[in-house]
């Protein structure tokens, strides 16, 4: 499959919200392959950002990256004032290997991590900010028409051309691993764990699940580190 790039061969700069995971590794590598990228990291306090933001910084320095990434931004969108301190997601304790992904939605994920991104745009002359859903995603803030509404709401409200874009929306993980997998992205320094041990995926969350299963489905090892690993994928057991 052919997936369109955000900036359309045209050499503009493309921000890339950039986590660390798998998809957004790949997204940064395929969208500098036509422009410019400017990776931005939004970090909102959750349990797992420290191992994130460490490996982040290893996986943007490799070869991969070298040409048209330029260094990370940090911007702060912090949701510790607004999630109760029992949240999973601040507490560190998300749910398990075999739950669905429904069970993982964040409120107003999307909606907070686009709009800070957006101010730091404006303020830098960028006007497309692509984001890494894939097919399937059943979250509320990962549609067409959500990215389509707030592209445009944002480009009001700062009076700054906003286009929020996802290129991979029609792949699923397989896909996205078998573009990785061209463009070189080392996966050993990529993190999609929500309880990570050290820089360690935990294998046994259900974004762990959800990796394991990717790679094996697209026939790629994954030699990623992690605590503790199954020896049944399909099962976690």
């Amino acid at each position: 499959m052919v997936v369109k790039r955000s900036n359309d061969g045209q050499g503009g700069v493309t921000a890339v919200l950039c986590s660390g995971g798998l998809d957004s590794a790949v997204l940064v590598a395929h969208e500098a392959q036509s422009g410019a990228v400017q990776p931005v990291y939004v970090s909102a306090g959750l349990a797992w950002e420290q191992a994130e933001e460490a490996r982040v910084a290893r996986l943007l320095a490799a070869p991969a990256y070298s040409s048209r990434v330029t260094p990370l931004v940090r911007v702060e969108q912090p949701v510790t004032d607004v999630y109760p301190p029992t949240h999973w997601a601040v507490r560190g304790a998300p749910p398990a290997y075999n739950t669905p992904d429904s069970d993982v939605y964040l409120v107003g994920r999307n909606v907070l991590l686009l709009s800070k991104s957006a101010v730091y745009c404006a303020l830098h002359g960028i006007s497309k900010i692509a984001v890494g859903p894939l097919a399937g995603n059943p979250f509320p803030d990962a549609t067409p028409e959500f990215f389509a509404a707030l592209g445009h709401a944002l480009s009001l409200g700062l009076d700054h051309a906003i286009e929020v874009t996802a290129p991979f929306a029609q792949l699923d993980k397989p896909d996205v691993i078998r573009i990785g997998a061209r463009l070189g992205v080392p996966w050993e320094l990529t993190l999609s764990c929500m309880n990570p041990a050290g820089v360690e995926h935990c294998g046994r969350c259900s974004k762990c699940r959800e990796r394991l299963q990717a790679f094996d489905a697209a026939g790629v090892e994954d030699p990623a580190p992690y605590a503790w690993r199954p020896e049944n994928v399909a099962t976690g057991q």
